[in-house]
């Protein structure tokens, strides 16, 4: 062998050899297999059920209206989107409730903002009265199921006007009849939704309100500018990141907002997708891909505002002492005393109220109420069992129901691995990403991680129906297909609370476990995770508490009566509004119950921070 041969040889195996010791070195940092790891399956999780649902769209399904437009039992075509596009029927199936859902989700987000965002002002920054009691109740329609402040609003201003059959709480008590449009349609949907986001709007202005540098504010001051002024140019712009952040986040769950339209009789593309599924099984697929392209869009419109965002620093080392409005001193009791009473009326009058529905002869109706006749109250709904059932249609009470003990029983199960599972992923890559921040391969893990996020939630549950419901897999009905949904709808809960949370711990405390050869799952338990186990542990109870609560995602996923969301569509449905108000009081109950207890044990609170002084 000549010279040039053994020197191309060699250089082949240093080659090989530097190759492998790449790989080696890359495989041996725990983060890189954490990202490859999860990389591949949040792209088969995330990806795959968008393909499903976009084949679903050309496919032709038996006993629908594509097979009977084609006459045709299998196979592809376009006719599903000719049909919902071009028909007769294209404005009632697709663009009235295109336009009805952006509507809502817009005036959604004002409301949310102006509400949330003017509360947050209130109580950072003046010297407002009784900012403890506020800022924790404040938070409550935020924490309670979507559907509550939609059924209390039903309960509230219905009339047999509206509905034919009964008077709500108004009309019974003084004889109101509120108008048609106040009782049903966009603006009460956009109100209740409005009210149930405002608190997350509190929460992320609130904390930018709660940590801003003051000097801007009081040089401004100094040069007499006028307040108006300052609010405009100087204070508004500085919260601008988070109201654009709260603005993304609240129309992409908008968007998919379900039982609220549902409730309050406005037609959407989720409320349209569920009434057409059965009969337009690949146009109402076409109404769901609608739905995740606004929330791809939505995650694209979030990157481009982070890559052209301005600096706009809140906290510095510099005075952070805010000088506080002075509201006067009526004004102060004034503002406390209205918010006092709308935040009955939004966080303490539904869990009230469903109580008390529940004692009704008639659940719904109140007229016996105008006559005073209080005697009628009774407690068959909660204790009545064996052949006593027959007088409630079958059902034994509250109390002795199977169907309500079986879906408590799903609903924790699930609740609890979803928790566990989004959890444990979403810390993983939360650590993952923060360490290797600069890696596109670790950007594309965590917008993969964020996305379902956006998506809303009812596009999701078609996605995994038609992904996990067919001939070939089928686990439709099973707590598998539930907490897989689960998983992948709240891992960017429990990831980005994780990235926030480790982006803010210093490279040096872990380097230094390393150098003393500490193996990595000493380091995550015994340097990493107790240093930030308040926003990991936050990471946990959010899916869990999301979870007890959620119907839009599971809605297509199980039969009624499976968890206790779909149980009390169930009852819903049947007009047994008893057994569907017990189910809202005991889901708000566990979920405060809960809420309560982990804050009591770990200190976290979702305002902390922000009003509890």
């Amino acid at each position: 062998m000549d010279d040039t041969a053994r020197t191309a040889k060699g250089k082949s195996v240093d080659s090989s050899a530097v190759f492998f010791n790449k790989i080696k070195t890359y495989f041996m940092k725990p983060q890189n297999v954490i990202l490859l790891l999860f990389g591949i399956v949040l792209t088969f999780t995330t990806v795959a059920p968008i393909v499903a649902i976009v084949q679903d769209t050309f496919k032709i399904h038996v006993g629908t209206i594509d097979a009977y437009l084609t006459k045709k039992t299998e196979g592809f075509s376009i006719v599903n989107y000719t049909d919902l596009f071009t028909s007769k029927l294209a404005k009632t199936n697709l663009w009235t409730p295109l336009v009805n859902t952006v509507l809502l989700a817009v005036l959604t987000c004002l409301i949310s903002i102006l509400f949330g965002g003017l509360f947050a002002f209130l109580v950072t920054r003046t010297n407002l009265k009784c900012k403890k009691y506020l800022s924790s109740i404040f938070i409550f329609p935020y924490i309670m199921p979507q559907w509550t402040l939609a059924v209390v609003w039903q309960n509230m201003f219905n009339s047999n006007e509206v509905t034919g059959t009964s008077n709500g709480l108004l009309a019974s008590l003084f004889n109101y009849r509120a108008p048609i449009w106040w009782c049903q349609g966009l603006l009460p949907c956009a109100i209740v939704l409005g009210l149930h986001y405002a608190p997350f709007a509190y929460i992320m202005i609130g904390g930018i309100f709660k940590n801003m540098d003051a000097n801007l504010e009081e040089a401004a001051t100094i040069l007499d500018t006028p307040k108006w002024k300052i609010m405009t140019r100087v204070t508004l712009p500085m919260v601008k990141p988070a109201i654009l952040s709260t603005i993304l986040l609240v129309f992409g769950s908008a968007m998919g907002s379900y039982p609220v339209p549902h409730y309050l009789g406005l037609t959407t593309l989720s409320t349209k997708y569920v009434s057409m599924n059965s009969k337009y099984t690949g146009e109402a697929s076409i109404l769901a891909i609608i739905m995740m392209i606004f929330g791809i869009l939505i995650l694209g419109i979030n990157q481009m505002s982070l890559k052209s965002r301005k600096s706009y620093t809140t906290v510095t080392g510099k005075s952070g002492q805010i000088s506080k409005i002075n509201l006067g001193k009526v004004g102060k009791y004034v503002i406390a005393i209205i918010f006092i009473v709308v935040t009955f009326f939004t966080s303490i009058f539904p869990i009230v109220s469903f109580a008390f529905e529940t004692f009704l002869p008639n659940p719904g109706d109140y007229s016996f109420l105008y006559t005073g006749n209080i005697a009628n109250l009774t407690t068959k709904w909660w204790v009545t069992r064996g052949n006593a059932a027959s007088a409630l249609y079958g059902q034994a009470g509250i109390l002795f129901n199977d169907m309500i003990r079986k879906a408590l029983g799903g609903t924790l199960k699930v609740a609890v691995a979803c928790a566990l599972i989004a959890g444990t992923i979403g810390t993983l890559i939360g650590y993952a990403v923060s360490k290797n921040r600069r890696s596109k391969w670790a950007n594309y893990v965590n917008n993969m991680a964020f996305l379902p996020y956006l998506m809303p939630s009812l596009a999701v549950g078609a996605a995994f129906f038609v992904l996990f419901s067919n001939e070939k897999i089928n686990l439709f009905n099973t707590y598998t297909l539930l907490i897989i949904a689960g998983v992948i709808k709240y891992i960017p809960f429990a990831s980005r609370s994780a990235l926030n949370s480790m982006l803010q711990l210093s490279g040096e405390i872990e380097e230094a476990a390393i150098i003393q050869d500490i193996p990595w799952f000493k380091r995550m338990f015994k340097i990493i995770i107790p240093i930030q186990k308040s926003s990991i542990i936050s990471g946990y109870l959010l899916p869990f508490m999301t979870c007890l609560r959620e119907l839009s995602l599971f809605l297509l996923l199980c039969t009624q009566g499976f968890i206790l969301s779909t149980t009390l569509d169930y009852f819903d449905e049947m007009g047994l509004y008893a057994f569907s108000s017990a189910i809202n009081l005991i889901l708000i109950v566990l979920i405060l119950v809960f809420n309560t207890a982990i804050n009591k044990i770990t200190g976290a609170s979702l305002d902390e921070g922000i009003g509890g002084n």
